[in-house]
């Protein structure tokens, strides 16, 4: 896998792109674009099948993928309130709500050639709403600080984030003992990471 893949995929217009819920078809599609975009060991098939079920509550899923002719161009994955416990990472007494009422976007990734189409806030607003019905009031997300140009910060600032603590090595862990290979790093990830959280209207 390479990360100066170059996709074939031509620029859609936003009435293009096919949302739906994330199942165990689309695998192959996220696993592909995560790791290109992310790093390799970004995601597992395991990991990834362990996340699509810590989606669901109720019988309602909160994981969502964009489409376009038939290739997954986006995808976000989402942990149910239900289903995640806050680690050290988490500043739970900074949290203006109930921790057991926050759900987790655990990861948000859309290919690069698509950017400016508004498929992530598309994502976030189809995962914010059945996030709703699960009975979330809010959801945490770590934010990647260090992707091209903060995009990553700007965008969930710009859909409603606020800003709750940053951690410095936050993936550090992760390169070390989980085989992630951050795409800025070029040994052990020492990327900086913002937690932040979009409280539910």
């Amino acid at each position: 896998m390479t990360k100066n893949h170059q996709n074939s995929v031509s620029t859609p217009s936003a009435k293009d792109i096919e949302y739906s819920p994330l199942a165990p078809e689309h695998f192959n599609g996220v696993l592909s674009l995560g790791n290109r975009i992310q790093g390799d060991g970004y995601l597992t098939h395991f990991t990834l099948e362990e996340m699509y079920h810590q989606g669901f509550h109720n019988g309602i899923n909160a994981s969502y993928v964009a489409m376009y002719k038939g290739e997954i161009v986006g995808f976000r994955l989402t942990y149910a309130h239900s289903q995640w416990q806050p680690d050290e990472w988490c500043s739970v007494k900074k949290w203006p709500v109930d921790p057991t009422r926050v759900c987790y976007f655990k990861c948000n990734t859309v290919d690069d050639h698509l950017q400016g189409c508004g498929i992530g806030s598309t994502l976030l607003a189809r995962a914010t709403e059945k996030a709703k019905q699960q009975g979330a009031l809010a959801g945490l997300a770590h934010i990647w600080l260090g992707s091209p140009g903060n995009s990553a910060f700007r965008y969930f600032s710009k859909n409603g984030g606020e800003l709750i603590a940053r951690h410095p090595g936050k993936w550090r862990y992760a390169s070390i003992h989980e085989g992630y290979d951050c795409p800025v790093c070029p040994g052990f990830c020492e990327c900086e990471g913002a937690e932040m959280m979009l409280v539910f209207p």
